[in-house]
């Protein structure tokens, strides 16, 4: 049986698929490039931006993993954020909202800037593989020191945190931006009325 905090993150990322399921069903494909007004992404690219995110997320913990690997067994012991990973595991997740405004915007690196204009069915097979390749990795992980293993933040350089904070990060981002992804077809659809 797998760990109780990575049987967690798999059933989030299984909860940000079925996310993307509902979104791929409720928006016009010639509507995923249309943003809600020029300061936000389209639906489209808050998508590609979690495909870009996982993309670079992926072969930073596969080597945290191998070198886990080389570590004494953890079966049983929670899993710990480190702080640096608690705070960004914070800040990237889902927008706080406070009399129906939202706060925590955090401008993203260009290297996470994504194109507009892929097509959709690019997008979702894109975002189903890597949700496939997250969820092999944590179960992979079982057993093993995660958090005693350090990755360097494809968003910065000079951020490291463990590998564990990474599984935690991953999903609490990806529910971000499909939240905005669902706001901006709920607001286009409703402006196009």
């Amino acid at each position: 049986m797998i760990h109780t905090q990575l049987a967690d993150i798999i059933a989030q990322l299984e909860h940000a698929e079925g996310r993307l399921r509902s979104l791929e069903q409720t928006v016009p494909p010639e509507r995923w490039g249309i943003r809600a007004d020029q300061g936000r992404w389209s639906v489209g690219e808050c998508i590609a931006h979690l495909n870009l995110t996982s993309a670079a997320y992926i072969p930073r913990m596969r080597v945290a993993l191998d070198e886990a690997r080389a570590l004494p067994s953890v079966r049983g012991r929670r899993y710990r954020r480190d702080p640096k990973g608690w705070f960004l595991s914070l800040m990237i997740g889902p927008l706080f909202s406070i009399g129906g405004r939202k706060f925590g915007r955090v401008k993203t690196t260009p290297d996470f800037v994504p194109r507009s204009g892929e097509p959709v069915d690019v997008l979702v097979a894109d975002f189903r593989r890597f949700q496939a390749e997250l969820t092999s990795l944590a179960r992979d992980a079982d057993d093993l020191a995660v958090d005693r293993v350090f990755i360097v933040s494809p968003f910065g350089n000079r951020l490291r945190y463990n590998c564990w904070s990474a599984f935690v990060i991953l999903p609490r981002h990806q529910e971000r931006h499909l939240d905005q992804a669902a706001g901006v077809w709920t607001h286009t659809a409703a402006r196009d009325r």
